[in-house]
């Protein structure tokens, strides 16, 4: 196995357990091994660190998977793995709920793998090398566990890139999914599409969330922006909500809206789906006179990096101080970021420029953040993504 040898000083954070070597920490690598391949680590002294795999174009030169000398990363150990974040996740899946995340990458020390269940069919991204070249291992573990009918690959964004992997996408197991997939979550039905929708085909991160807000929605008139295949929009209906207009930019998510209240049966409940941009939406709601009791921003990642972090901050305040406008009086923002360079204490500091843009008071009553099956591993705090407010706004 080819050894590494890390710069004096660098060995740091991996004895703290980060699974993350970036290049610049590397002084020597003995030998030449292949993207994705096993590798051993050591100190400048020649003190044994960990394994983990090797990729020469990525930032990220080495992901850790042992620190235990005696435990080398093998095909049993990876199955081990999955079978770990299965177990652990098998009471979330019931007759109420049919849809959770399986493997949550470094969090379940799994680096570059998302697995997601949609019902029968599970949807796949494999982002980094090392996972690339255990993909018929994977695939097979995660068919065993769940008995899943289809597992599709979503594998077609650009973190492959930055593994030197191109973007790949089509059915790697069983039988394709059909157009629409029911799946099922906190009681209520969604038609989802795994093949063409977003990422993997719908965001399970919201679940708690979704149900939390809705608590609050009975006889109210609600704004759910970006709302997608309508998650914050249905559970609303679902606890009483007077109205709800949901706006998204996306046709098919528009589309896939109006057949999820049809397969729900929701058609009494007043609603509008408006396929337009937020901000556009907005600022037109603000110019009509436009007032709801509750706002729902949940936009997608705005800093995919800490480069994008101003550009980021700027985007998230724009948009909540235009939420805060078609607010009424007392009512409430329920504000979202997904972005993991944007942490609480950071995203609170932009809500309250946005309060003071918009000339609001503000009260946060609940801090939002993600369900258990996106876990965060305590030596990875990177794998907390998904932070939100429900504040009260006069």
């Amino acid at each position: 196995m080819v050894s590494i040898i890390l710069k004096k000083g660098k060995e740091k954070a991996v004895l703290q357990r980060h699974p993350w070597i970036f290049s610049g920490a590397l002084q020597n690598v003995k030998g030449k091994p292949e993207n994705g391949e096993l590798v051993t680590v050591y100190a400048y002294d020649d003190e044994f660190l960990a394994y983990g795999y090797y990729n020469n174009e990525s930032r990220v030169a080495i992901r850790v998977l042992s620190w235990d000398q005696e435990i080398l990363p093998n095909e049993a150990w990876y199955r081990k793995r999955l079978q770990a974040a299965f177990n652990n996740r098998k009471h979330l899946i019931n007759a109420d709920n049919n849809t959770c995340r399986l493997v949550f990458s470094e969090s379940d020390y799994l680096p570059g793998l998302i697995a997601d269940k949609y019902a029968d069919y599970l949807a796949v991204q494999i982002l980094t090398s090392g996972m690339e070249s255990l993909k018929p291992v994977i695939l097979d573990e995660l068919q065993r566990l769940t008995g899943a009918k289809g597992i599709f690959d979503k594998s077609d964004i650009g973190a492959r890139a930055h593994d030197g992997l191109a973007a790949t996408e089509g059915l790697v197991w069983g039988t394709l999914p059909p157009d629409f997939v029911e799946v099922k979550e906190n009681g209520i039905k969604y038609n989802i599409n795994i093949v063409e929708g977003q990422k993997s085909g719908f965001y399970c991160d919201q679940r708690f969330n979704r149900d939390l807000l809705a608590n609050y929605a009975k006889g109210k008139r609600m704004l759910d922006c970006f709302s997608y295949s309508g998650g914050f929009s249905l559970n609303a209906m679902a606890k009483g909500a007077a109205e709800v207009v949901s706006v998204d930019s996306s046709a098919l998510a528009i589309e896939t809206l109006k057949k999820n209240i049809i397969l729900n049966k929701f058609e009494g409940i007043k609603h509008e789906a408006i396929q337009s941009d937020v901000n556009k939406q907005l600022r037109i709601f603000k110019e009509a006179g436009e007032e709801f009791d509750i706002v729902v921003l949940d936009p997608p990642k705005y800093a995919p990096s800490r480069s994008a972090l101003d550009r980021a901050a700027r985007a998230y305040k724009d948009l909540n101080r235009l939420g805060m406008h078609v607010l009424k009086e007392g009512g409430l923002l329920a504000t979202f970021s997904c972005s993991g360079a944007v942490d609480m204490e950071t995203f609170k500091q932009i809500i309250a420029w946005a309060a003071l843009d918009a000339g609001k008071e503000v009260q946060i009553i609940h801090q939002f953040t993600q369900p258990e099956d996106h876990p965060v591993r305590i030596s990875f705090p990177e794998g907390e993504y998904l932070k939100g407010l429900l504040c009260r706004v006069y």
